[in-house]
């Protein structure tokens, strides 16, 4: 049975995020005192191929990794945006890169319900091809990078890609396509 909120105040709110206090009430009574909830937007991120088989990469700068890192192209959903309309801005925006074929779903997933309410839906975006500038954000800063799709797991092997849901995506549109090559056999 789901918990009982039995009070909720927020600590701060900010635009990347807002902190939250529940006091909660489980089935059996037991009353949780400061059960800190973080609220983030969902976000989207894709595993983008080109026509010749390159994985569409960017690098940047994290200030809490302290630390940069290789990266699918991700973002959050801005108001009124669908997961896909997101992806699709996003690649955009922070590659260049477009299709003209429609992003394909992997999976949505809960980034941390212990203690997070937002969710990662995840796409893959084949045969894009670069037809724009970046358009970044004033604070962002990111390199793009085309590696072979085969040369990924070295890459996570070797530690060139840490951030966790890259390596998650990458290995979601590696199973995507195997079945659809088998499938198609």
């Amino acid at each position: 049975m789901k918990w009982k909120v039995l009070d909720s105040k927020y600590h701060f709110k900010t635009p990347f995020g807002n902190l939250r206090n529940d006091t909660c009430q489980m089935e059996d009574g037991t009353i949780i005192q400061n059960y800190y909830v973080n609220e983030y937007a969902d976000w989207v991120n894709a595993v983008v191929m080109t026509e010749d088989g390159q994985i569409v990469l960017v690098e940047q700068y994290r200030h809490p990794g302290n630390d940069f890192y290789i990266e699918v192209p991700a973002g959050k959903i801005e108001e009124g945006e669908t997961y896909e309309d997101a992806i699709i801005r996003e690649v955009r925006e922070e590659t260049g890169y477009l299709s003209d074929e429609p992003p394909i779903p992997l999976g949505e997933f809960m980034v941390n319900p212990a203690t997070q309410t937002n969710k990662v839906a995840m796409f893959l975006i084949n045969n894009a091809k670069k037809r724009y500038e970046q358009e970044l954000d004033e604070t962002e800063r990111l390199e793009v990078r085309l590696f072979p799709f085969s040369r990924i797991p070295e890459l996570i092997q070797e530690k060139e890609i840490t951030q966790f849901f890259t390596v998650s995506a990458y290995y979601m549109a590696k199973d995507y396509l195997s079945r659809k090559e088998r499938n198609d056999e």
